[in-house]
């Protein structure tokens, strides 16, 4: 099947404990590179995250980025310093005895003293409960997954029809050229046999030797095992195209088997137009390289 690697999505989850937003990008690589971002309170669930994208995702590089917002108000947690009071207290005591202070210690008088009493803003979210209700509100905001992977499928028609085009215009080219090489191996063997006539007159020739040479260089210049493994690479193409499973690495490794037969029918073939076909076979294959760079 043919997916693109390009693709974006996000997707927002809201209850009462929190705001979560998900955002997927991903784009071209030769593996899958995934790249995840997330707040720290959601490192429990970091490996559901990477196995969920690789039940999607077979190759490309992920940027995901888990974003969350509490909507749970902070409360304040107000610790007294017992030892402190106590030693205070004793202090405070001596100090009435001999007359140097009078009165009771007061709320206000702790307050005043930074040692005293300590408050402190309790974190929201941090108790097991909510940590986990944010993390499954998490994982299922991944759902965006299957707006990426929609997303990337119909990337993958657009590219699949480009594709069929120039492979159907690059097959076309190659039967060109073993018809053009068919007619130059047959202009070739006319040649020579003309000029073997020509030297007759001078030479004494074995009719069997130069015939069978004759035989020799026209096979030289067949293509036409060249023709049929080209022919056979084109119709793998299809299978590939049609199969449910990735194809972008096999497909990458046709073309270049695609364009190791059209470089050999090149050195091989003779006649007018071989070579400006084989030029035009060789760019469209290379465009066509370069589209399925994007092919997961």
């Amino acid at each position: 099947m043919i997916k693109s690697m390009t693709g974006f999505a996000s997707l927002t989850r809201e209850d009462d404990r929190a705001t979560i937003a998900v955002t997927i990008r991903t784009v071209n690589h030769r593996y899958l590179d995934l790249q995840l971002r997330s707040p720290q309170s959601l490192a429990a669930i970091e490996a559901e995250v990477r196995a969920l994208v690789g039940r999607h995702v077979a190759r490309g590089r992920v940027e995901v980025s888990i974003s969350v917002q509490l909507r749970i108000t902070p409360g304040i947690d107000v610790e007294l310093n017992e030892e402190f009071a106590r030693a205070l207290e004793a202090a405070l005591g001596q100090a009435r005895a001999r007359g140097l202070v009078s009165g009771a210690l007061t709320p206000g008088d702790l307050l005043r003293m930074p040692q005293a009493i300590t408050v402190r803003d309790r974190q929201p979210g941090d108790d097991e409960e909510t940590q986990a209700a944010i993390g499954k509100q998490a994982l299922e905001a991944g759902h965006a997954l299957v707006d990426l992977d929609s997303m990337r499928s119909r990337e993958g028609e657009h590219l699949r029809t480009d594709l069929d085009s120039r492979r159907i215009f690059v097959a076309d080219l190659v039967e060109r050229i073993a018809a053009a090489a068919d007619w130059g191996r047959a202009a070739m063997e006319q040649r020579v046999a003309e000029r073997v006539r020509e030297l007759r007159v001078d030479l004494q020739a074995d009719e069997t030797a130069v015939a069978q040479e004759i035989v020799r260089m026209a096979a030289r210049s067949d293509i036409s095992e060249e023709v049929e493994r080209f022919r056979a690479h084109v119709s793998h193409w299809s299978a590939l195209a049609d199969s449910p499973e990735p194809c972008g690495r096999k497909l990458d490794f046709l073309l270049q088997e695609m364009n190791r037969e059209v470089n050999t029918m090149g050195s091989k073939a003779d006649g007018l137009r071989v070579s400006e076909l084989i030029i035009a076979a060789k760019a469209e294959l290379e465009k066509m390289r370069e589209q399925v760079q994007n092919v997961e």
